[in-house]
């Protein structure tokens, strides 16, 4: 550990090039398209390998212990070699250990496979975060927010093709052969054309997060926690208040999809507009109001406003929490961005379970309220982190 600062080589001169635009979209898209074809296969992994739900929950967790682990390492191989390699290798890497998920004869083999599928996934979120951030700083206006949308886009579409192969009778390794061949395919294309970033061949392997970072840490962790909750927790809020029945209890996070979809496509003309600071108050708030309308709704259709609030709320606050992490002087942009993309993953896998401890201590509505607490802190702390 060292609080030294690397000194970087310079990177490619900084331009505006629909070439490295069109590659760090493609790398979005695969790590989208990559976890969401995972999801369908996890019924399938539970009934070959013949395990309860302890074992299934102990092997999802080894995913994201692969994330983080990776997550940490990337922003220094990221300044070690440029961004370039490790968004390549982790591409290819994520399409190619996906087979490996559907053949795992055992629990041992699929949690290796899940960790190795889990570090290809977090390597690749922090390097094509650093290198989105160039290619946002060659064209000179916002574009994190679009480069956001295509991982969600990404999301709908693996899930989407991967449901509809297993439904239709194909094989689990058929079905992920056939989804893995695009993912190589557009890892390919981009090869030649992901923006060439600055490398070091000297600087530690690590940097200890400080100053403001922190708090962009923090931040991320609460807004990814409140994704995290809506996502395990949304549905049973509104079911177990009698708003809906149990079949349509998933509209909820639907419609927090499609809005966080949809806010972050116009999220670029929104910052554009409004400047990173006034986004982050209105969207913190907008979060804040979101989850009040949810937990205080007396029908379905107030509570499905509050899911809409939220994702519209959120869903440009991750992207302007990497863009200041990028620019902050306080230490390396490489290391910053790793730790704020850690500290969010950290808080999509331990926060749904700390809201299961709280739901059961205080209730689950009071662990929401909670949330919204920990949410009021992005327009609190808006004019610190945009100084």
């Amino acid at each position: 550990m060292s609080a030294s600062v690397p000194t970087l080589a310079p990177a490619t001169a900084a331009v505006d090039r629909p070439e490295h635009r069109l590659a760090v979209r493609l790398a979005f898209l695969v790590a989208g398209f990559g976890i969401a074809c995972w999801a369908p296969l996890v019924p399938f992994a539970r009934e070959r390998l013949g395990i309860d739900d302890g074992a299934l929950g102990a092997l999802l967790l080894c995913l994201g212990l692969g994330s983080v682990a990776a997550m940490v390492a990337a922003g220094a191989l990221s300044t070690r070699f440029g961004t370039r390699p490790v968004i390549v290798g982790s591409g290819l890497g994520l399409a190619l250990v996906l087979p490996w998920l559907v053949v795992a004869a055992s629990p041992w083999t699929l949690g290796l496979a899940l960790m190795a599928f889990g570090a290809c996934l977090g390597s690749l979120d922090v390097a094509m975060n650093i290198n989105a951030l160039e290619v946002e700083r060659g064209a000179g206006r916002p574009m994190m927010s679009g480069f956001h949308a295509l991982y969600s886009v990404g999301g709908f579409i693996g899930a989407g093709v991967m449901t509809l192969l297993l439904s239709t009778g194909f094989e689990p390794l058929h079905a992920v052969l056939l989804a893995a061949a695009p993912m190589v395919v557009a890892m390919v294309v981009a090869w030649p054309y992901v923006l060439a970033t600055g490398r070091s061949a000297e600087g530690p392997l690590f940097v200890r997060p400080r100053g403001v970072v922190w708090l962009m840490a923090l931040l991320a962790a609460a807004t990814f926690l409140a994704e995290g909750a809506v996502l395990d927790w949304g549905a049973l809020l509104i079911t177990g208040a009698g708003l809906v029945p149990e079949a349509q209890g998933g509209l909820g996070f639907m419609l927090f999809s499609v809005a966080m979809t949809a806010g972050r496509f116009a999220g670029d003309a929104i910052v554009s507009r409004l400047g990173d600071r006034a986004t982050l108050r209105v969207g913190g708030l907008v979060a804040v109001a979101g989850v009040a309308a949810l937990l205080l709704a007396s029908s379905p259709i107030v509570a499905f406003v509050g899911f809409v609030l939220i994702g519209l709320g959120a869903s440009n606050l991750v992207p302007v929490l990497f863009r200041r992490a990028g620019q902050q002087s306080v230490m390396p942009a490489a290391f910053a961005v790793s730790a704020v993309t850690t500290a969010g993953y950290a808080g999509v896998l331990l926060g749904p379970a700390l809201i299961g401890f709280l739901a059961q201590a205080i209730g689950l509505a009071s662990a929401f309220w909670l949330l919204a607490a920990l949410l009021v802190l992005v327009p609190l702390s808006a004019g610190r982190l945009t100084r």
